[in-house]
């Protein structure tokens, strides 16, 4: 605690005395060390006193001015440490002296770029709620704090393409970045370092603190991503949109949607309209499916790229197709209609590969995919074609590659494509569970990258433990420690840590049927997950980890956002926020929906 001595005369927490603070006209600030000068002769003793300047302050205003100055002198430390961060940055220079209060007049001040006005108001739109401030969001050509917050463009700055450096002073604070994609990943930091308060979508009651220092941050690895599964259970556009929040939260920048399976086919083709009308009807347990029509999907496209997140579409073949083959039985290789399917199974359905309509049909659904999706990746899946083998399962891909590559895009699929032939830039995701993969191996001296996704410590739909109530454990039982403790560097055996593009944490849905399941699920292991694809290796340290995962409990709890108080992290047993607590977010259960920021 800070704690100030009362003397003869009265000094600030660095030694200047009172009466040399120099208060700033304009600027409602002082300048320690500089006396303040009158510059009004003294009336003689019959003189009436002088008429204050136009530029000079009333005494109303000095006095506020004073008020506002002791304020920040008497208060506290800041409540969070600056290293008090998930995931943990590059490099932390605490400053104890530097805290800044943000005050209820600060105004965001940004680069012209539109871009980089684009994330200023975000953040403002970000601490609006729970602050109550007006933050109005302005440009500059070279943008200062000026006792609130600046978002500086420099491309000169050498922080990488999705680096930043924050800069908190007793003066405001400085977000610099050679990329938008960084100066949102550095208010993503900013947002941490604040109360947990700041999560309220109400205004309360609050000293909005951030801890005095420097932060200068970038990521281990450019590819930092999460799955999740339409397919089996579908998901309305609002619950995806939710799941991007929780990904850009934790600097994650890219979503895998996985849009067709055997239950369920979820993305409208415009050429063969009945993958929707009557392969998008079925899920898992009979219920009444879905689909995103083409303008569903650039609505979940725009609002993910908006937070830096590339989505990345998985098209399922040749097997997993057996919405497809209902909808369009010539492509079943017996040209026979299957039922309808909607249990857990895998590995009976495959599209023909025989059959030249086979490849008409993938060149229009890509195609279709791909004009909808401005990102690099298109993944084609590629995993349980049990019933397609040998040279016909690896000549079917290497077609399928080929058209991946004459849409422009980057093929990804599943491991079991690694026997094909190589073709430039391929990335194979590895799903396995004991990190030896000679096949996988060989793929990547042949040229292919890895995504990282081990089952049994990526896969997010095991569950946590025997007595999880949904989830599986066929990879075995995940906790939050199983989740974090491992290298995504080194992880499979033989592969170098530079052929390694990132991870991937994927959400299956057989057992999954709502959004607060999908939230049960993801935290508090995406923030796991997310810290090994950001944080420098020598960073890892589970004791330190789960500290500072323990802090994000009270700010999930202000958003109303469902997750598993996992026993192995020391979650905080009393209020965060003593004051105005808005009654529509939850205490204990964890469970309620509403209320959460947007990012």
């Amino acid at each position: 605690m800070r704690t100030i001595t009362h003397t003869a005369e009265r000094r600030t927490l660095d030694g200047t005395p009172a009466s040399e603070l120099h208060f700033c006209h304009n600027r409602r600030e002082y300048t320690p060390g500089v006396a303040a000068v009158s510059t009004t002769p003294s009336p003689g003793p019959t003189a009436l006193p002088a008429p204050l300047s136009a530029g000079e302050p009333d005494a109303a205003t000095l006095a506020s001015t004073a008020e506002q100055t002791a304020g920040a002198l008497l208060a506290p430390a800041a409540p969070h440490r600056l290293a008090d961060v998930v995931p943990a940055p590059q490099q932390v220079q605490p400053d104890p002296t530097a805290d800044w209060t943000l005050p209820a007049e600060a105004v965001i001040v940004s680069s012209a770029d539109p871009a980089a006005l684009a994330v200023a108001e975000q953040l403002a739109q970000l601490l609006r709620p729970a602050t109550g401030y007006p933050l109005p969001v302005t440009d500059a050509t070279t943008p200062e704090p000026a006792g609130g917050i600046a978002l500086v463009l420099d491309g000169s700055a050498d922080l990488g393409a999705e680096g930043y450096r924050l800069d908190i002073a007793t003066d405001g604070v400085n977000v610099t970045a050679s990329t938008a994609a960084g100066l949102f990943h550095g208010i993503q930091t900013l947002r941490q370092l604040l109360p947990a308060a700041i999560e309220s979508s109400t205004p309360v009651t609050e000293r909005w603190v951030l801890p005095g220092g420097t932060i200068t941050d970038a990521p281990r690895f450019p590819y930092r991503g999460a799955m999740l599964d339409v397919a089996r259970h579908f998901f309305a556009v609002e619950d995806v949109l939710r799941v991007v929040d929780h990904l850009a939260r934790y600097k994650l920048n890219h979503l895998h949607l996985h849009l067709t399976d055997d239950q369920g086919w979820r993305i409208a083709v415009d050429s063969w309209p009945k993958l929707t009308s009557i392969g998008g009807t079925t899920e898992v347990g009979g219920g009444p499916g879905g689909h995103y029509t083409k303008a569903d999907y650039a609505r979940i496209v725009s609002y993910a790229a908006a937070r830096h997140i590339t989505v990345v579409p998985e098209i399922d073949l040749p097997g997993h197709t057996n919405s497809a083959l209902v909808a369009y039985p010539e492509l079943a290789p017996d040209k026979i209609a299957p039922p309808p399917y909607t249990g857990t199974e895998v590995g009976f359905s495959y599209v023909d590969p025989a059959d030249e309509r086979t490849y008409d049909f993938v060149a229009d659904v890509l195609g279709e995919v791909a004009a909808l999706t401005p990102g690099p990746w298109l993944h084609i899946g590629g995993d349980e074609a049990f019933k397609v083998k040998g040279e016909v399962y690896t000549g079917f891909v290497e077609r399928v590659q080929r058209i991946v590559a004459d849409l422009g895009k980057t093929v990804v699929g599943w491991h079991q494509l690694a026997p094909a032939a190589h073709l430039d830039g391929r990335v194979l995701q590895w799903w396995g569970t004991n990190g030896e993969d000679p096949t996988t191996v060989d793929a990547v001296r042949r040229g292919a990258r890895l995504i990282v996704s081990p089952g049994n410590h990526a896969y997010l739909d095991m569950k946590y433990a025997p007595d999880t109530p949904i989830g599986h454990d066929w990879a075995g039982l995940i906790d939050v420690r199983k989740a974090y403790d491992w290298d995504p560097g080194t992880h499979v055996a033989g592969v170098p840590t530079e052929a390694v593009l990132g991870v991937e944490a994927p959400l299956w849905t057989e057992s999954v049927i709502s959004l607060a399941d999908i939230e049960l699920l993801l935290l508090p292991r995406l923030p796991a997950i997310a810290e090994l694809g950001w944080s420098p290796r020598a960073s890892h340290d589970w004791a330190d980890f789960r500290d500072r995962l323990a802090g994000q409990g009270p700010r999930w709890t202000t958003a109303g956002i469902t997750f598993h108080r996992a026993p192995e992290i020391h979650w905080p047993t009393t209020p965060i926020i003593p004051t105005q607590p808005n009654p529509a977010v939850p205490s204990q259960d964890n469970t309620t929906r509403e209320g959460a920021n947007r990012i």
